[in-house]
């Protein structure tokens, strides 16, 4: 185990270099949801608004509604980046090298899975200040923002080994970066930009099951003290099996 360890915070910080060597993918991944916020909150707010249940019809209003659904969209855009991280391992032959060597082979996708979740919860911490300058009055307390905070880390985490999964899967890094693109639409397709309540009713029955829908109702409701109901015992229950069934797929595809 300690050299698992040892192995693993080597990888670790192969991966935390190669950001700071090409920071286009971390810079994108923080970038892209900061711009959505400012596109949907200034451009769409006060449409959108009308339509939110006890809403005045303000900006600031679709703004408290909107960034749980932006902070989902910063965990399965790093997603991409991670799947393409790990097609290019694989491709270009490091990792046939590594195979060679007397490390632990654990170690190459916790490397991976580490340096990804910390470039993740980074990214979350500029797009929620953003969001906090821009006025979103979140009324938790500081447990409820660990809450939050251990939520988004536990979505963070799950999503990034499913996109070590993808990237395995793949046979090249395009094919790579495409495979993970369906995640960045789940938050559209569920109660991060309107309510399912305003969706046709086929489209509405998949918002409200899919899994993204109680995570950022769990996250509304720690943040802003709308009621969460069984929102979150879905929301942990669908992180625990994302996750789960990720490693298990990653792992097998890897030892193949």
């Amino acid at each position: 185990m300690t050299y698992a360890i040892r192995d693993s915070m080597t990888m670790l910080r192969r991966n935390l270099r190669r950001s700071l060597r090409y920071p286009v993918a971390p810079a994108t991944t923080i970038g892209i949801p900061i711009v959505l916020l400012l596109l949907f909150v200034f451009v769409f707010g006060s449409t959108l608004a009308a339509g939110l249940p006890g809403s005045t019809g303000g900006r600031g209003d679709y703004l408290d509604y909107v960034t749980p659904g932006i902070l989902l969209l910063a965990i399965t855009g790093a997603a991409q980046s991670t799947a393409i991280a790990v097609a290019m391992d694989m491709t270009e032959g490091i990792v046939a090298r590594f195979r060679t060597m007397a490390i632990s082979r654990a170690s190459v996708l916790s490397g991976h899975v580490l340096g990804s979740l910390i470039t993740t919860l980074f990214g979350l911490a500029v797009v929620t200040g953003v969001a906090l300058a821009l006025g979103f009055d979140a009324t938790a307390t500081p447990l409820e923002w660990l809450g939050a905070v251990g939520l988004l880390a536990l979505v963070a985490f799950a999503v990034t080994w499913l996109a070590v999964a993808l990237g395995l899967v793949t046979k090249s890094v395009e094919a790579a970066s495409n495979l993970p693109m369906p995640l960045i639409l789940l938050p559209f397709l569920g109660s991060g930009f309107v309510p399912t309540e305003s969706m046709p009713p086929a489209l509405r029955w998949f918002a409200e099951n899919q899994p993204f829908t109680p995570i950022m109702e769990t996250l509304r409701g720690l943040l802003l003290g709308t009621p969460i109901g069984s929102s979150g015992w879905l929301a942990i229950g669908w992180s625990v099996a994302i996750g789960l069934g990720s490693y298990v797929w990653a792992k097998h595809l890897y030892d193949r």
